[in-house]
């Protein structure tokens, strides 16, 4: 036993110890020396997506609970998802549609401004939230390692849980005037499919400049509701349009194009029987497809493009 207690240690093999660095040694090269990696580096982007799905279930608990808790402090509690668009239609029935007149020669204006009003509040909601996805979580962002685009795409699935949970009152609204259910209003599947990938991606763009510039957050509720007026919410954007063809060209064609009456209007076609393909821009499917493109992709590869200065400084 003593000989055992009393064997000194072997000594370590010279060619498995690296030899002492130099003090002016480059620190990329000591690094790559010593097998390390930074910290929260940014992953490749096929890796990137396939973290995000790997965290698919994070993303619908996280948004689920953020929906649940909206309205817990408040008495009437969940009924607030569908009492605030429908009290934002209400106003503007009355201002726009009584005061103003611009339900005149718009039939089912009832339907035609309720069903705006919440595809808007979609869109609105969405982009809102997530001008503070990143700077609202920091703590979350410090504290554990994900996908960053996680928090964004999350807040724009909760407020598309909430738009479903609205339909409901929707639906209703449109039996109670009058218009029937028809094969169309399966098209509004579809639709809300594209304009949660636009949101999604549009998300993603405020929520890096949210997390650079806070500010943003103060700016943005007056680009909404300038974006609101010209998209046709209150009023029907194609007999403006049809009205004022003296206007310049390229100021018709992004009325025309604007996203968001794009997607309101794909929504009407499909829902109010009396909203006619006629009212519809040209090649609308493929207005509907390349913005939810160009917002969903651009705007998730722009997002992870900063991804390893979320969270720092």
């Amino acid at each position: 036993m003593s000989q055992v207690l009393d064997t000194p240690p072997p000594a370590p093999n010279p060619a498995s110890v690296p030899a002492p660095a130099p003090p002016d040694a480059d620190p990329a090269a000591l690094a790559a020396r010593y097998g390390l990696t930074v910290s929260g580096a940014r992953p490749s982007l096929p890796a990137y997506v396939r973290q995000l799905w790997a965290r698919r279930h994070f993303v619908t608990a996280f948004a689920t609970a953020r929906l649940t808790a909206q309205y817990s402090q408040a008495k009437l509690g969940q009924v607030w998802q569908v009492a605030t668009p429908l009290l934002n239609a209400a106003v503007y029935y009355f201002i726009f549609g009584v005061l103003m007149g611009t339900s005149h020669g718009v039939p089912d204006y009832v339907p035609f401004l309720v069903t705006g009003v919440f595809v808007w509040t979609f869109t609105q909601s969405s982009i809102m939230a997530g001008t503070r996805a990143i700077s609202g979580s920091l703590g979350l962002v410090r504290a554990l390692h994900f996908p960053r685009a996680a928090l964004p795409v999350s807040y724009a699935l909760q407020q598309l849980q909430q738009l479903l949970f609205s339909m409901a009152a929707l639906v209703v609204i449109l039996l109670c005037f009058g218009v029937p259910v028809g094969p169309s209003w399966l098209l509004a599947v579809p639709a809300l499919v594209l304009q949660f990938v636009f949101n999604a991606g549009v998300a993603l763009v405020v929520a890096r400049l949210g997390a650079k510039t806070p500010d943003i957050a103060q700016l943005m509720p007056f680009l909404l509701r300038t974006w609101m007026y010209v998209s046709g919410v209150m009023w029907s954007l194609d007999r403006v349009l049809s009205g004022h063809q003296d206007m310049p060209r390229v100021v018709l064609l992004a009325l025309e194009c604007n996203p968001a009456a794009v997607y309101i209007d794909l929504m009407r076609f499909a829902l109010i029987d009396t909203f006619r393909a006629g009212q519809l821009p040209q090649h609308v499917w493929a207005l509907a497809v390349g913005w939810a493109l160009l917002a969903g992709v651009g705007g998730f590869i722009w997002f992870w493009k900063a991804e390893e200065t979320y969270g720092r400084g």
